[in-house]
Protein backbone atom coordinates (compact mmCIF):
# COMPACT_ATOMS: atom_id res chain seq x y z
CA UNK A 1 0.00 0.00 0.00
CA UNK A 2 1.45 3.71 -1.04
CA UNK A 3 1.66 5.99 2.11
CA UNK A 4 -1.36 7.92 1.99
CA UNK A 5 -2.60 11.06 4.18
CA UNK A 6 -5.67 9.87 6.73
CA UNK A 7 -7.79 12.78 5.31
CA UNK A 8 -6.83 10.69 2.02
CA UNK A 9 -7.55 7.36 3.71
CA UNK A 10 -10.92 8.68 5.07
CA UNK A 11 -12.28 10.33 1.92
CA UNK A 12 -11.95 7.22 0.45
CA UNK A 13 -13.48 4.97 3.03
CA UNK A 14 -16.38 7.47 2.52
CA UNK A 15 -16.70 6.99 -0.72
CA UNK A 16 -16.54 4.05 -0.80
CA UNK A 17 -18.64 2.89 2.13
CA UNK A 18 -18.52 -0.10 4.98
CA UNK A 19 -18.70 -3.52 2.97
CA UNK A 20 -20.20 -5.26 5.62
CA UNK A 21 -21.31 -2.66 8.44
CA UNK A 22 -24.15 -0.79 6.60
CA UNK A 23 -25.29 2.63 8.81
CA UNK A 24 -28.99 0.89 9.44
CA UNK A 25 -27.29 -2.09 11.03
CA UNK A 26 -24.93 -0.34 13.13
CA UNK A 27 -25.27 3.39 14.28
CA UNK A 28 -21.54 3.77 16.03
CA UNK A 29 -18.44 1.75 16.33
CA UNK A 30 -16.92 1.59 20.30
CA UNK A 31 -13.89 1.62 21.31
CA UNK A 32 -12.56 1.66 25.10
CA UNK A 33 -9.64 3.89 27.04
CA UNK A 34 -8.33 1.67 29.83
CA UNK A 35 -5.96 3.47 31.55
CA UNK A 36 -5.88 5.30 35.19
CA UNK A 37 -8.20 7.50 35.94
CA UNK A 38 -7.62 7.25 39.64
CA UNK A 39 -4.89 6.74 42.08
CA UNK A 40 -1.37 8.70 41.79
CA UNK A 41 -1.29 8.49 38.23
CA UNK A 42 -5.02 9.73 37.69
CA UNK A 43 -4.17 13.49 36.18
CA UNK A 44 -1.49 11.36 32.93
CA UNK A 45 -4.16 9.50 32.82
CA UNK A 46 -7.19 11.93 32.54
CA UNK A 47 -4.53 13.97 30.17
CA UNK A 48 -4.20 10.65 27.74
CA UNK A 49 -8.18 9.94 27.99
CA UNK A 50 -8.70 14.13 26.84
CA UNK A 51 -6.07 13.10 23.80
CA UNK A 52 -8.08 10.31 22.55
CA UNK A 53 -11.84 11.79 22.86
CA UNK A 54 -10.39 14.87 20.93
CA UNK A 55 -8.86 12.04 18.22
CA UNK A 56 -12.36 10.80 17.95
CA UNK A 57 -14.04 13.64 17.89
CA UNK A 58 -11.61 14.26 15.18
CA UNK A 59 -12.43 11.16 13.47
CA UNK A 60 -16.47 12.04 13.66
CA UNK A 61 -16.40 15.25 12.50
CA UNK A 62 -14.45 14.26 9.30
CA UNK A 63 -17.74 12.07 8.66
CA UNK A 64 -16.74 8.73 11.37
CA UNK A 65 -15.54 5.42 10.31
CA UNK A 66 -17.70 5.41 6.97
CA UNK A 67 -21.12 5.16 5.78
CA UNK A 68 -22.40 7.13 8.79
CA UNK A 69 -21.04 5.32 11.40
CA UNK A 70 -19.55 6.78 14.41
CA UNK A 71 -16.75 6.02 16.72
CA UNK A 72 -17.91 6.17 20.08
CA UNK A 73 -15.34 6.29 22.95
CA UNK A 74 -16.15 4.40 26.31
CA UNK A 75 -13.69 4.82 29.35
CA UNK A 76 -13.12 2.79 32.21
CA UNK A 77 -10.23 3.27 35.53
CA UNK A 78 -7.59 0.60 34.70
CA UNK A 79 -6.60 1.50 38.54
CA UNK A 80 -2.78 0.55 37.78
CA UNK A 81 -4.43 -3.21 38.08
CA UNK A 82 -3.94 -5.96 35.88
CA UNK A 83 -7.09 -7.54 37.59
CA UNK A 84 -9.11 -4.49 37.48
CA UNK A 85 -8.25 -3.73 33.55
CA UNK A 86 -9.13 -7.23 32.87
CA UNK A 87 -12.36 -6.75 34.36
CA UNK A 88 -12.53 -3.35 32.73
CA UNK A 89 -11.68 -5.53 29.65
CA UNK A 90 -14.31 -7.96 29.93
CA UNK A 91 -17.25 -5.33 30.50
CA UNK A 92 -16.23 -3.18 27.55
CA UNK A 93 -16.89 -6.20 25.77
CA UNK A 94 -20.18 -7.02 27.17
CA UNK A 95 -20.76 -3.38 25.99
CA UNK A 96 -20.32 -4.19 22.36
CA UNK A 97 -16.54 -2.43 22.41
CA UNK A 98 -14.09 -3.51 18.74
CA UNK A 99 -10.94 -1.78 20.34
CA UNK A 100 -9.46 -0.71 23.21
CA UNK A 101 -6.85 1.66 23.30
CA UNK A 102 -4.41 1.38 26.65
CA UNK A 103 -0.68 1.87 27.75
CA UNK A 104 -0.66 4.53 30.21
CA UNK A 105 -0.85 1.70 32.51
CA UNK A 106 2.41 0.11 32.18
CA UNK A 107 3.55 -3.00 30.60
CA UNK A 108 2.41 -5.51 32.81
CA UNK A 109 -1.18 -4.19 32.63
CA UNK A 110 -0.95 -3.88 29.10
CA UNK A 111 0.29 -7.43 28.52
CA UNK A 112 -2.03 -9.02 30.64
CA UNK A 113 -4.95 -7.25 28.64
CA UNK A 114 -3.51 -8.87 25.29
CA UNK A 115 -3.28 -12.21 26.56
CA UNK A 116 -6.80 -11.50 28.10
CA UNK A 117 -8.55 -10.29 24.95
CA UNK A 118 -6.53 -13.21 22.96
CA UNK A 119 -8.05 -15.92 24.90
CA UNK A 120 -11.08 -14.13 24.45
CA UNK A 121 -10.81 -14.10 20.72
CA UNK A 122 -10.35 -18.16 20.38
CA UNK A 123 -13.15 -18.31 22.14
CA UNK A 124 -15.37 -16.23 20.88
CA UNK A 125 -14.13 -14.95 17.14
CA UNK A 126 -17.48 -13.47 16.50
CA UNK A 127 -17.00 -10.86 19.67
CA UNK A 128 -13.21 -10.20 19.30
CA UNK A 129 -11.08 -7.38 20.39
CA UNK A 130 -8.20 -5.58 19.44
CA UNK A 131 -5.54 -4.06 21.76
CA UNK A 132 -3.93 -0.67 20.65
CA UNK A 133 -1.44 -0.10 23.14
CA UNK A 134 -0.59 4.15 22.61
CA UNK A 135 2.38 3.94 25.06
CA UNK A 136 3.46 0.96 26.85
CA UNK A 137 7.53 0.43 25.16
CA UNK A 138 8.10 -3.04 26.43
CA UNK A 139 10.08 -4.43 23.70
CA UNK A 140 8.99 -8.07 24.85
CA UNK A 141 5.25 -6.81 23.74
CA UNK A 142 6.43 -6.69 20.39
CA UNK A 143 8.94 -9.68 20.60
CA UNK A 144 8.74 -12.82 22.23
CA UNK A 145 5.21 -11.94 23.99
CA UNK A 146 3.91 -10.87 20.42
CA UNK A 147 0.27 -11.40 19.63
CA UNK A 148 -2.00 -10.97 16.24
CA UNK A 149 -4.51 -8.85 18.33
CA UNK A 150 -1.80 -6.35 19.70
CA UNK A 151 -0.78 -3.24 18.31
CA UNK A 152 2.04 -1.03 19.57
CA UNK A 153 2.09 2.88 18.46
CA UNK A 154 4.89 4.16 20.74
CA UNK A 155 8.51 3.60 19.81
CA UNK A 156 9.38 0.74 22.27
CA UNK A 157 12.44 1.23 24.99
CA UNK A 158 15.23 -0.37 22.86
CA UNK A 159 14.00 1.98 19.85
CA UNK A 160 14.31 4.70 22.37
CA UNK A 161 17.58 3.76 24.28
CA UNK A 162 19.27 3.41 20.75
CA UNK A 163 18.10 6.97 19.76
CA UNK A 164 19.81 8.12 23.45
CA UNK A 165 22.94 6.18 23.39
CA UNK A 166 23.75 7.56 19.91
CA UNK A 167 23.46 10.79 21.53
CA UNK A 168 25.00 10.36 24.98
CA UNK A 169 28.38 8.97 22.17
CA UNK A 170 28.69 12.52 21.78
CA UNK A 171 28.87 13.65 24.99
CA UNK A 172 32.18 13.51 26.56
CA UNK A 173 31.00 14.58 30.16
CA UNK A 174 28.85 11.59 31.47
CA UNK A 175 31.51 9.09 32.70
CA UNK A 176 29.88 7.23 36.05
CA UNK A 177 25.80 6.17 35.38
CA UNK A 178 23.73 4.70 38.09
CA UNK A 179 20.35 2.84 36.74
CA UNK A 180 17.14 3.79 39.01
CA UNK A 181 14.31 2.10 37.94
CA UNK A 182 10.84 1.36 38.78
CA UNK A 183 10.20 -2.16 39.95
CA UNK A 184 8.17 -3.63 37.17
CA UNK A 185 8.59 -5.46 33.77
CA UNK A 186 9.58 -1.71 31.71
CA UNK A 187 11.34 -0.29 34.31
CA UNK A 188 13.91 -3.91 34.51
CA UNK A 189 13.75 -3.29 30.80
CA UNK A 190 14.60 0.31 30.49
CA UNK A 191 17.55 -0.81 32.75
CA UNK A 192 18.57 -3.39 30.36
CA UNK A 193 18.55 -1.72 27.85
CA UNK A 194 20.57 1.34 28.94
CA UNK A 195 23.51 -0.73 30.13
CA UNK A 196 24.02 -3.00 26.70
CA UNK A 197 23.06 -0.22 24.33
CA UNK A 198 24.39 2.71 26.33
CA UNK A 199 27.37 0.67 27.25
CA UNK A 200 28.29 -0.46 24.00
CA UNK A 201 27.86 3.08 22.31
CA UNK A 202 30.74 4.30 25.31
CA UNK A 203 32.78 1.23 26.69
CA UNK A 204 34.42 3.41 28.88
CA UNK A 205 31.16 4.34 30.62
CA UNK A 206 30.91 2.97 34.47
CA UNK A 207 28.00 1.78 35.64
CA UNK A 208 28.14 2.70 39.51
CA UNK A 209 24.66 1.53 40.76
CA UNK A 210 21.31 -0.61 39.75
CA UNK A 211 18.51 0.11 41.63
CA UNK A 212 14.98 -0.41 42.23
CA UNK A 213 12.29 1.10 43.38
CA UNK A 214 8.15 0.34 43.87
CA UNK A 215 6.36 1.93 41.19
CA UNK A 216 4.18 5.08 42.41
CA UNK A 217 5.04 4.32 46.33
CA UNK A 218 7.85 6.50 47.20
CA UNK A 219 7.05 9.82 48.64
CA UNK A 220 10.73 10.47 49.47
CA UNK A 221 13.51 10.27 47.10
CA UNK A 222 16.03 11.61 49.51
CA UNK A 223 17.58 8.41 50.56
CA UNK A 224 18.08 7.50 46.82
CA UNK A 225 19.58 10.76 45.68
CA UNK A 226 22.20 10.08 48.76
CA UNK A 227 22.88 6.96 46.92
CA UNK A 228 23.38 8.42 43.57
CA UNK A 229 25.60 10.71 45.30
CA UNK A 230 27.35 8.34 47.24
CA UNK A 231 28.23 6.28 44.09
CA UNK A 232 29.84 8.93 42.57
CA UNK A 233 26.78 9.56 39.91
CA UNK A 234 27.36 12.54 36.97
CA UNK A 235 24.06 10.67 35.09
CA UNK A 236 21.46 8.50 35.86
CA UNK A 237 19.30 6.26 33.29
CA UNK A 238 15.56 6.14 34.75
CA UNK A 239 12.40 5.29 33.20
CA UNK A 240 10.37 7.06 35.82
CA UNK A 241 7.59 8.93 34.92
CA UNK A 242 4.38 10.82 36.67
CA UNK A 243 5.13 11.53 40.18
CA UNK A 244 8.44 9.00 40.66
CA UNK A 245 10.17 11.61 38.13
CA UNK A 246 8.98 14.72 39.84
CA UNK A 247 9.93 13.50 43.10
CA UNK A 248 13.18 12.25 42.20
CA UNK A 249 13.79 16.10 40.21
CA UNK A 250 12.59 17.53 43.70
CA UNK A 251 14.34 15.44 46.02
CA UNK A 252 17.81 16.13 43.96
CA UNK A 253 16.96 19.74 43.85
CA UNK A 254 16.56 20.41 47.56
CA UNK A 255 20.00 18.32 48.29
CA UNK A 256 21.14 20.71 45.37
CA UNK A 257 21.91 17.56 43.41
CA UNK A 258 23.00 18.15 39.86
CA UNK A 259 22.80 15.09 37.49
CA UNK A 260 21.77 14.38 34.40
CA UNK A 261 18.60 11.91 33.97
CA UNK A 262 18.02 10.33 30.60
CA UNK A 263 14.31 8.73 29.80
CA UNK A 264 11.67 8.10 27.64
CA UNK A 265 9.18 10.07 27.81
CA UNK A 266 9.10 11.96 31.22
CA UNK A 267 9.36 15.23 29.81
CA UNK A 268 5.94 14.82 28.18
CA UNK A 269 4.09 14.23 31.50
CA UNK A 270 2.72 17.53 33.37
CA UNK A 271 4.48 18.54 36.03
CA UNK A 272 8.10 17.26 35.19
CA UNK A 273 9.01 20.81 33.17
CA UNK A 274 7.71 22.70 36.78
CA UNK A 275 10.26 20.33 38.88
CA UNK A 276 13.34 21.17 36.80
CA UNK A 277 12.82 24.41 36.89
CA UNK A 278 12.25 24.47 40.54
CA UNK A 279 15.31 22.66 41.12
CA UNK A 280 16.85 25.01 39.10
CA UNK A 281 19.74 21.89 38.28
CA UNK A 282 19.65 18.68 36.75
CA UNK A 283 19.52 18.03 32.74
CA UNK A 284 16.59 16.02 31.66
CA UNK A 285 17.16 14.18 28.81
CA UNK A 286 14.17 11.93 26.99
CA UNK A 287 12.52 10.61 23.56
CA UNK A 288 9.46 11.37 22.07
CA UNK A 289 8.21 11.77 18.43
CA UNK A 290 7.54 15.43 19.30
CA UNK A 291 8.38 18.29 22.04
CA UNK A 292 6.91 21.13 22.65
CA UNK A 293 8.42 24.33 20.36
CA UNK A 294 10.24 22.20 17.91
CA UNK A 295 11.30 23.32 14.88
CA UNK A 296 10.31 22.82 11.40
CA UNK A 297 6.75 20.89 12.52
CA UNK A 298 3.68 23.16 11.51
CA UNK A 299 1.17 20.76 11.46
CA UNK A 300 1.79 19.56 14.51
CA UNK A 301 1.87 22.91 16.17
CA UNK A 302 -1.87 23.64 13.84
CA UNK A 303 -3.04 20.34 16.63
CA UNK A 304 -1.93 21.24 19.66
CA UNK A 305 -3.23 24.97 19.46
CA UNK A 306 -6.32 23.55 18.29
CA UNK A 307 -6.35 20.90 20.98
CA UNK A 308 -5.85 23.66 23.38
CA UNK A 309 -7.92 25.94 22.52
CA UNK A 310 -10.90 23.07 22.65
CA UNK A 311 -9.27 21.44 26.24
CA UNK A 312 -7.83 24.49 27.59
CA UNK A 313 -4.89 21.56 28.30
CA UNK A 314 -1.62 21.64 27.73
CA UNK A 315 -0.85 19.15 24.52
CA UNK A 316 1.05 16.00 25.33
CA UNK A 317 1.25 14.01 22.48
CA UNK A 318 -0.09 13.65 18.48
CA UNK A 319 0.73 10.48 18.78
CA UNK A 320 -2.11 9.41 21.51
CA UNK A 321 -4.31 12.15 19.56
CA UNK A 322 -3.62 10.61 16.44
CA UNK A 323 -4.29 7.04 17.61
CA UNK A 324 -8.30 6.92 16.41
CA UNK A 325 -7.55 8.36 13.43
CA UNK A 326 -4.94 5.31 13.00
CA UNK A 327 -7.68 2.80 14.16
CA UNK A 328 -10.62 4.53 11.55
CA UNK A 329 -7.86 4.03 8.54
CA UNK A 330 -7.81 0.29 9.08
CA UNK A 331 -11.86 0.29 9.72
CA UNK A 332 -11.89 2.05 6.25
CA UNK A 333 -9.20 0.18 4.53
CA UNK A 334 -10.76 -3.33 5.30
CA UNK A 335 -14.25 -1.84 4.68
CA UNK A 336 -15.73 -3.84 7.58
CA UNK A 337 -16.09 -3.32 11.54
CA UNK A 338 -15.49 -6.52 12.01
CA UNK A 339 -12.41 -6.68 14.55
CA UNK A 340 -10.26 -10.06 12.39
CA UNK A 341 -10.47 -7.82 9.30
CA UNK A 342 -9.83 -4.74 11.18
CA UNK A 343 -6.36 -6.24 12.27
CA UNK A 344 -5.28 -7.58 8.79
CA UNK A 345 -5.66 -4.00 7.39
CA UNK A 346 -3.72 -2.58 10.23
CA UNK A 347 -1.07 -5.10 9.58
CA UNK A 348 2.08 -3.26 6.91
CA UNK A 349 -0.35 0.00 7.37
CA UNK A 350 1.71 3.59 5.91
CA UNK A 351 0.25 6.94 6.69
CA UNK A 352 1.44 10.35 5.97
CA UNK A 353 0.79 11.82 9.79
CA UNK A 354 1.93 15.04 11.13
CA UNK A 355 4.92 14.09 12.35
CA UNK A 356 6.03 12.32 9.03
CA UNK A 357 5.48 9.17 7.59
CA UNK A 358 4.41 6.30 9.67
CA UNK A 359 4.74 1.97 9.18
CA UNK A 360 2.92 -0.79 11.03
CA UNK A 361 5.30 -3.62 10.55
CA UNK A 362 3.70 -6.48 9.77
CA UNK A 363 5.77 -9.02 11.26
CA UNK A 364 5.56 -7.74 15.15
CA UNK A 365 3.06 -4.89 14.99
CA UNK A 366 5.28 -2.21 15.70
CA UNK A 367 4.92 0.96 14.43
CA UNK A 368 8.02 2.94 12.95
CA UNK A 369 7.63 6.50 13.74
CA UNK A 370 10.17 9.54 13.95
CA UNK A 371 11.80 10.37 17.30
CA UNK A 372 13.39 13.71 18.60
CA UNK A 373 15.94 13.58 21.29
CA UNK A 374 15.58 16.83 23.49
CA UNK A 375 16.65 18.30 26.86
CA UNK A 376 14.79 20.35 29.71
CA UNK A 377 16.75 23.28 29.48
CA UNK A 378 16.35 27.80 30.12
CA UNK A 379 14.95 29.45 27.18
CA UNK A 380 17.78 31.28 25.88
CA UNK A 381 15.96 32.36 22.27
CA UNK A 382 18.00 30.38 20.24
CA UNK A 383 17.70 26.65 20.70
CA UNK A 384 14.98 27.32 23.37
CA UNK A 385 12.78 30.06 22.55
CA UNK A 386 9.34 28.91 24.59
CA UNK A 387 8.85 28.52 27.83
CA UNK A 388 6.83 25.71 29.27
CA UNK A 389 4.12 25.21 31.90
CA UNK A 390 4.42 28.77 32.77
CA UNK A 391 7.83 28.52 33.58
CA UNK A 392 11.30 29.69 31.88
CA UNK A 393 12.53 26.29 30.52
CA UNK A 394 11.33 24.60 27.43
CA UNK A 395 12.55 21.87 25.55
CA UNK A 396 16.03 22.02 23.25
CA UNK A 397 16.14 19.57 20.36
CA UNK A 398 19.30 17.41 20.21
CA UNK A 399 19.20 15.14 17.66
CA UNK A 400 16.39 13.78 15.06
CA UNK A 401 15.53 10.05 13.87
CA UNK A 402 13.59 8.12 11.56
CA UNK A 403 11.78 5.36 12.24
CA UNK A 404 13.81 3.15 10.24
CA UNK A 405 17.04 4.46 11.81
CA UNK A 406 15.73 3.26 15.10
CA UNK A 407 14.50 0.06 14.14
CA UNK A 408 15.18 -2.99 15.72
CA UNK A 409 15.26 -6.90 15.11
CA UNK A 410 11.97 -8.86 16.72
CA UNK A 411 11.88 -12.49 18.80
CA UNK A 412 8.12 -11.84 17.49
CA UNK A 413 7.10 -15.41 15.65
CA UNK A 414 3.52 -14.41 14.95
CA UNK A 415 0.68 -16.91 15.11
CA UNK A 416 -2.20 -15.07 12.65
CA UNK A 417 -6.21 -16.85 12.78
Amino acid sequence: MTSLSIAAVLAVGLAAGLATTPASAQQSFKIAYIDPLSGPFAAVGELMLSHVQYGVDEVNAKGGVGKGVKMQLLQFDSKLSAQESQSALQSAIDQGVRVVLTGGSGSTVVAALVDAAAKHNERNPDRAVIIVNHSSIDPDLTGKRCNFWHFQLEANSAMKMKALANYIKRQPDIHNVYLLNQDYAHGRQWAKYGQELVGLARPDIKFVGNEFHAIGRVKDFAPYVSKLKSAGADSVITGNWGPDMTLLLRAAGDTGTHLRYFNHSAGAVPGTVTAVSLAKMGQLTWVAEWHPGQADVPRVDALAKAYQAKTGKGFLSPRIAGAPGFVAAAVIKAQSTEPLAIARAMEDLKLDSVIGPLHMRAEDHQLLLPQVVNTIAPVDGKTVKVGHEGTNYGFRTDALYTGNELAQGTECKMQRP
